[in-house]
């Protein structure tokens, strides 16, 4: 039985479901599992990124690193990032965990003191490297880590995009919710307004410059975080994306951390 088109059968009719419903709540979740399972099946990923930081004057600094990927089956994916520069962070790694359940797991490798940081959910609200992007928004995408209710149809660059609130079932999320632009045409993320824990506007994410990756997968080469309340914003550059490398469990674990250059 192929799993992967039984799963988005069922969710296709889920969402028929909803629509004729007009259940509000039965529409948002029923757009994020079809979101979910037309994005299976890459298996593995491996990036070059460029993080550029600007601050509230403008003032920028570029960092450069590698990222690889690895999807879990009945789990959230695993990933790992390098910093290859500058030099005061070079051989810096993160390795995170994500779990659909319970608290995704995280750790961060320091080279100037040789060890390794496991970072607590209470602080995953914090800032990765100096970004605008924290660690809860370095997890991947799990469906059962949000409630969701549909709000409203909007074009987004001129396309039609479902406009979905996602609440975080964690109580140490540092959002109290997030709205999300995601297309009709492809399910892909446009846009996503963050909110912090007061319900207050914190940050907009824009993804631009989608390649359809292997003919399968719609990837963002630009991601664009903008802080409201801080005036500080962070770019991340894709590149050399690949999918389905050959990646296997050895490449993700606390010891890949101290052997990653």
């Amino acid at each position: 039985m192929n799993l992967f088109k039984y799963g988005i059968l069922s969710v296709a009719l889920t969402l028929s479901f909803s629509v004729f419903s007009g259940e509000a709540e039965d529409k948002g979740l029923a757009i994020a599992q079809e979101a979910k399972a037309i994005d299976l099946g890459w298996k593995d990923s491996s990036a070059v990124l460029e993080m550029i930081l600007k601050n509230q004057h403008g003032e920028t600094s570029t960092r450069k690193m590698r990222m690889k990927s690895i999807e879990q089956k009945g789990d959230g994916d695993k990933s790992l990032n390098i910093f290859d520069s500058p030099r005061d962070v070079k051989g810096t790694a993160f390795l995170s965990f994500s779990h659909p359940v319970g608290n995704d797991e995280q750790w961060l490798y320091l080279p100037a003191l040789k060890r390794v940081k496991r970072i607590s959910s209470r602080n995953k609200s914090g800032s990765f490297m100096g970004s605008e992007f924290s660690f809860e928004d370095l997890t991947s995408f799990e469906v059962d880590k949000y409630t969701y209710k549909y709000l409203r149809d909007e074009l987004v660059d001129g396309d039609n995009c479902w406009v979905v609130v996602q609440y975080p079932v964690d109580k140490y999320s540092g959002y109290k919710k997030r709205i999300v632009w995601i297309d009709q045409s492809e399910h892909r993320i446009r846009k996503t307004d963050f909110y912090d824990r007061k319900d207050t506007l914190l940050k907009t994410l824009t993804m631009t410059k989608f390649h359809h990756i292997n003919k399968a997968f719609w990837r963002p080469q630009i991601l664009s975080m903008v802080n409201h309340q801080s005036g500080k914003s962070t770019v991340l550059n894709f590149s050399e994306y690949v999918l389905s490398t050959g990646l296997n469990e050895k490449d993700f674990n606390k010891n890949a951390l101290k052997r990653a250059r």
